[in-house]
């Protein structure tokens, strides 16, 4: 499973013009699931996000987490986060879990999440064409990949 993490002053999702997911200061979570993911993945995952420290506590540091803050998430799956460019100049998605395997996967992902930060939590749809706005706040971004958690 890989995530890319943006801390965000706000964020929303469209798909055929209608919003389905809307926030305000939180983090937008890229969510990539491949076939080797399971409920492991999950669960480290949304502990991490839940946890991590990226906003600024009384003196400016990155001491406060999401839910220290009271932030959002906005969930979007995105299998292109599983991208193979070695070979020529069309990405391959092989590694990508299909959407019987990963659709369960990015389900439990929006229950832990919501579990961990006592709220809903926003999200896109599944496979859908997405329009995701969003403003950076700092520029922030964090990479994780439950396949390396030695690093993180």
């Amino acid at each position: 499973m890989r995530a890319v993490i943006q801390r965000v002053s706000e964020a929303s999702c469209q798909v055929n013009g209608a919003v389905t997911g809307l926030i305000k200061q939180g983090v937008v979570v890229l969510l990539g699931i491949e076939e080797a993911d399971d409920r492991d993945d999950v669960a480290w995952l949304a502990q991490k996000i839940a946890n991590l420290r990226v906003f600024g506590d009384e003196n400016g540091l990155m001491n406060r987490s999401i839910q220290d803050i009271g932030g959002n998430v906005l969930l979007i799956s995105q299998f292109t986060l599983f991208a193979q460019t070695k070979k020529g100049n069309r990405p391959s998605f092989i590694r990508a879990a299909r959407p019987d395997k990963a659709i369960p996967l990015y389900e439990a992902m929006v229950a832990e999440l919501s579990v961990r930060l006592g709220k809903p939590i926003a999200t896109g749809v599944f496979g859908a064409d997405m329009k995701v706005s969003l403003v950076n706040d700092g520029p922030v971004t964090i990479v994780m990949d439950t396949k390396d958690k030695d690093n993180h």
